[in-house]
């Protein structure tokens, strides 16, 4: 009787299973035999199958059905060996296809399953299959291990915590759960402690945080999104525009569509001079989200930054800094005019003519308050400078152009108050070409 209720109980766990052991309903082997298989008492079922073909020798099904176990048992076998090496795939494939089809109850099969699909990183089927589960046993502590990984890892961590406290309240001493149970709470308080430095401004500690917070997990994806936009957002306004780069680019890996980070990457790449890389990314954002304002003051700013890197920088070409003084400009075009003017250039006059152009052209922008003013605020200048089509010293129509610089005291070096070919006067000269 006893065994004729456990077969009632597992077939209500059952929607359809062939069994051939119907034929022979009335020996107790045969239900043994199918208890067994069930639960995957595999060398229990082989003494049942034995001592049944004693009974009746040669039996086809049964000898089938013998074959069909030590099938089962390879497979399972197989699979625990793929599993140590890896082969994640392979091994569901046995598993599913070979032993829970001969063996539905098989506990080791269905627990191995779990293990596979958390490595397969498939966590919903971890939570669905750990259900049915913690169904039949609600305090399978392996179940409530796996299916509290599969919440953590889908950042779910309230509910994966829930199930790590109920493992360790079963078992305080159970290694894998306190394991668990303590990395997402160190987690959990590393990734507050980063945000609540950032937000006081406490920038470089908020740095060291949010590493400490990545380096705990490398594995957490749907939370290392999040560490790595925080980290980036950090690191720009720090002004580390390579460093948040790489902390940008590491969120967009993970998930492309995170509006945020390509923002975030294109203000690093600002930093970083990479103009085009930062309209770039900007403008996908742009694109993204029309509406958004903060989004698109971004981005004209970078297209600001791309067009203004594109003109020409008139304070290295006469090799002082943007904050030179008046006297710091001129004292700089007068040494490089002088280096430069084509007739100290015969061997390289062409080359010379060129560069007497750009450092003309320099100076007749830094020389005067108010063109200096508007090429500082990024504004076009164009009846100025080689840029513009205007200022030519050494002109090309057919008249010729007149260009006049006035110096106090002329040329430093002893040229007769002016360049051969000029006015030859003391206070200024003229160049007639």
């Amino acid at each position: 009787m006893l065994l004729l209720r456990q077969i009632q109980h597992f077939q209500k766990h059952i929607c359809a299973m062939h069994l051939f052991y119907v034929s022979y309903a009335g020996i107790v082997e045969s239900q043994e035999v199918w208890i067994y298989i069930y639960i995957h008492l595999y060398e229990e079922s082989e003494k049942s199958y034995k001592k049944f073909l004693e009974l009746k020798p040669r039996n086809s099904v049964a000898e089938k059905e013998l074959s069909q176990l030590h099938q089962a048992q390879s497979a399972l076998e197989t699979a625990f060996s793929l599993f140590e090496s890896k082969d994640y795939t392979k091994a569901l494939d046995y598993v599913d296809k070979v032993v829970l089809v001969f063996s539905p109850a098989c506990s080791k099969a269905k627990m191995l399953k779990l293990k596979l699909l958390v490595a397969a990183k498939d966590y919903s089927s971890v939570i669905s299959e750990s259900g049915f589960i913690l169904k039949e046993d609600e305090n399978n502590l392996e179940a409530l291990l796996l299916r509290g990984h599969a919440y953590y890892y889908l950042a779910d961590h309230d509910v994966a915590q829930r199930h790590y406290q109920k493992g360790l309240r079963l078992d305080p001493e159970h290694g894998e759960l306190k394991k668990a149970y303590f990395r997402l709470k160190n987690l959990l308080k590393k990734t507050k402690s980063a945000e609540d430095n950032a937000n006081k401004g406490k920038l470089r500690v908020a740095v060291e945080d949010y590493k400490g917070a990545l380096a705990l997990d490398p594995n957490h994806l749907a939370h290392n999104v999040h560490l790595h936009l925080g980290l980036c957002k950090v690191l720009v306004r720090l002004g580390r525009g390579k460093d948040a780069l790489s902390s940008c680019s590491e969120a967009l890996n993970i998930d492309e569509e995170l509006l945020e980070a390509l923002v975030q990457r294109g203000e690093a790449k600002l930093l970083t001079e990479d103009w085009e890389g930062a309209v770039e990314d900007l403008k996908s954002a742009a694109e993204k989200s029309p509406q958004d304002m903060n989004i698109r003051g971004a981005l004209m700013r970078a297209e600001k930054a791309l067009k203004l890197s594109k003109r020409k920088d008139w304070y290295k070409i006469l090799g002082v800094s943007k904050t030179a003084s008046v006297a710091e400009i001129k004292r700089a075009y007068k040494k490089l005019a002088l280096q430069w003017h084509p007739d100290k250039n015969v061997d390289n006059r062409e080359e010379a003519e060129a560069q007497f152009r750009e450092i003309a052209a320099a100076y007749e922008v830094l020389g005067d308050e108010e063109k200096r003013t508007r090429y500082d605020r990024g504004e076009d200048i164009e009846d100025i400078g080689m840029g513009g089509g205007g200022f030519n010293p050494f002109g090309g129509g057919g008249g010729g152009q007149h260009f006049t610089f006035t110096f106090d005291g002329g040329f430093p070096g002893g040229f007769g108050g002016g360049f051969p070919g000029g006015d030859g006067g003391g206070g200024g000269f003229g160049f007639n070409f």
